[in-house]
């Protein structure tokens, strides 16, 4: 369970392993419903993946009222840890401004999550110093923080911000999502300075490359659909592995090609509804895909369909 004190948090070890950004299932649009998630929770428990993100890029985090979270929070997460006997759930709380990140904060506060995951402010261009405010006051709200950066959504986690962020004592990961291999290997050299300080890649097409480099874990959308390939990917990198490894991350590359049909979160989702685990509802403005885009799906898909996720 979380901790305000960052000696009883090892970020190294949350991290490690498959962290699944888990999508949102919904009974209906835009009204997630921890429900509906029980069957993907119990597929992705029996494909090997280790621990949850909600609400992220996957999970439609930002399209989501702030009292739309804690329900859904609270039932995923006792559920994960029935499953996988007590699994990390991190919660994303990001938001435009720093009340607002604080008010989600305080809504999935029940959920007693493991950590909180939290991007720079979004929409504003802000400076150094204002970033740097924004993850101070996440101090003593009983959770540690990880920092999360996805700077096509907002601002960016450059070099020097690294090296004042991962001084912050409750904050103690990061997840990388930029896709540029330079930044993430100053983030690696900022968390080393620690001995708690994790680091997790979030570029999908470059997990394999991450973990060469010394990544801790990976948290890959991809994950939701192919958990088993994404849980070998570590494990066969992990133990030397190394053929395998590679030929795992050549099948998540595959299956990432569904994006070619319909770029994100949809697309995800009309795959999993299609195989009895996620309703396809989606937040508004996102809707679900066409009769078209289905089948497209499905032909694109079809002969990766052992490596899919299954109930």
């Amino acid at each position: 369970m979380p901790s305000e004190e960052r000696g009883q948090i090892d970020g190294r070890a949350l991290l490690s392993g498959v962290i699944v950004p888990l999508v949102t299932p919904m009974d209906r649009p835009g009204h997630p419903s921890a429900p509906a998630a029980d069957a993907l929770l119990r597929a992705l428990a029996a494909a090997g993946a280790r621990g949850l993100m909600l609400f992220g890029s996957n999970g439609e985090g930002p399209l989501l009222p702030t009292a739309e979270l804690g329900t859904f929070a609270v039932g995923v997460a006792r559920r994960w840890r029935e499953l996988t006997g007590g699994g990390p759930v991190l919660v994303n709380v990001t938001a435009a401004g720093t009340a607002e990140a604080l008010a989600r904060a305080a809504a999935v506060r029940p959920a007693a999550p493991d950590a909180l995951v939290l991007s720079p402010p979004l929409y504003f261009h802000h400076r150094h110093d204002e970033i740097v405010t924004h993850y101070a006051a996440f101090a003593g709200l009983g959770a540690p923080v990880v920092a999360y950066h996805a700077p096509r959504y907002g601002n960016p986690l450059t070099p020097a911000l690294l090296d004042e962020l991962t001084g912050l004592p409750h904050l103690v990961g990061m997840k990388d999502s930029s896709g540029d291999p330079a930044l993430f290997g100053h983030a690696l050299a900022a968390a080393r300075r620690r001995d708690d300080f994790g680091v997790s890649q979030g570029a999908e097409r470059q997990a394999l490359d991450a973990l060469r480099l010394g990544a801790d874990g990976v948290v890959l959308g991809v994950a939701n659909l192919a958990p088993a390939v994404t849980a070998e990917l570590f494990r066969a990198h992990r133990d030397g592995r190394a053929e395998d490894a590679r030929r795992a991350q050549q099948l998540l590359d595959a299956v990432l090609e569904l994006h070619t049909v319909r770029p994100g979160v949809p697309a995800v989702k009309a795959v999993l509804a299609a195989r009895g685990l996620c309703p396809p509802y989606a937040a508004a403005p996102f809707t679900p895909c066409s009769a078209g885009e289905r089948k497209a799906l499905h032909d694109l898909l079809a002969p990766l369909d052992a490596h899919l996720v299954r109930a």
